[in-house]
């Protein structure tokens, strides 16, 4: 499948199920189909979960991190199949090795690399790594599976 690079976020939105405000990448700078991609999430004070997480000093949730990194595992899975993957599924199933070394802010560009570790059956491991200029935020392994929708 030839790749346009980079995707905007309407693009992605064709490719994963996931709307505002629970779409967490923005765009995809890098690619290469059955081994990694790179995403970019902008975290703006706009982001509902900061109303809460923590008044006068907001934190972007380690969670949504990891859920960022598993939404832009999907696009890599997504992206390799081409058409093949159209109306599939994937949702997320494990997370091991989770760590966070530092904490996402608003104002902060979280740049999301996720490399394809192995696929079996239905399912694909994932390795994450969050990163805000340059400096390491957030890791995980991250297992998807299809299921039938």
């Amino acid at each position: 499948m030839d790749v346009q690079l980079p995707l905007d976020v309407l693009a992605i939105q064709e490719l994963l199920p996931h709307r505002y405000p629970f779409l967490l990448v923005d765009r995809v700078t890098e690619f290469e189909a059955h081994k990694r991609i790179v995403g970019l999430k902008n975290v703006t004070i706009n982001e509902p979960f900061f109303n809460g997480h923590f008044p006068g000093h907001p934190v972007m949730p380690g969670v949504l991190v990891i859920e960022a990194l598993a939404q832009t595992g999907g696009l890599l899975t997504q992206l390799s199949h081409g058409e093949g993957a159209a109306g599939k599924l994937f949702y997320l199933v494990k997370i091991d090795n989770a760590k966070f070394t530092k904490m996402v802010v608003p104002g902060d560009q979280l740049v999301l690399e996720v490399v394809l570790k192995r696929t079996i059956r239905n399912m694909a491991m994932y390795n994450g790594i969050a990163r805000v200029d340059g400096e390491h935020v957030a890791c995980a392994d991250i297992l998807c599976a299809e299921v039938k929708a």
